[in-house]
């Protein structure tokens, strides 16, 4: 039986291993994702600099009507967050780090909002 936390070492494993190819940079940053049972998180970072551009949440105060936050129309509203953020930001192209989750649900509902609402994978 798979338990738990079997789980998040085998994501934390594909996470390392995905991070060691994709860094941020001052023309692309990274677009970085976390999820929890009851949350979506995104940053857009830039590695080089170590700066965090823009972040958005399912618990920020313009998304607090969302309710449960750990559903795929959550992520959505995170998705079209972040991006409207990140090209107040003047970021208009990313590369996308989905956290060693699979690009599926909430994962991919997120990065399809992004992507519908200007920013460029």
């Amino acid at each position: 039986m798979i338990t738990k936390g079997d789980k998040n070492k085998a994501r934390l494993k594909r996470h390392l291993r995905v991070r060691k190819k994709i860094q941020g940079t001052t023309e692309r940053p990274r677009l970085s994702i976390y999820r929890s049972s009851k949350h979506m998180y995104a940053q857009i970072i830039d590695d080089v600099k170590g700066v965090t551009l823009a972040a958005a949440s399912t618990q920020d105060k313009e998304l607090k009507e969302v309710g449960n936050g750990g559903n795929v129309d959550a992520a959505k509203q995170v998705g079209e967050l972040i991006a409207k953020r990140a090209k107040e930001n003047g970021v208009e192209k990313v590369v996308f780090d989905r956290g060693g989750y699979l690009y599926h649900g909430r994962v991919q509902a997120l990065a399809d909002a992004a992507r519908e609402a200007g920013l460029e994978f």
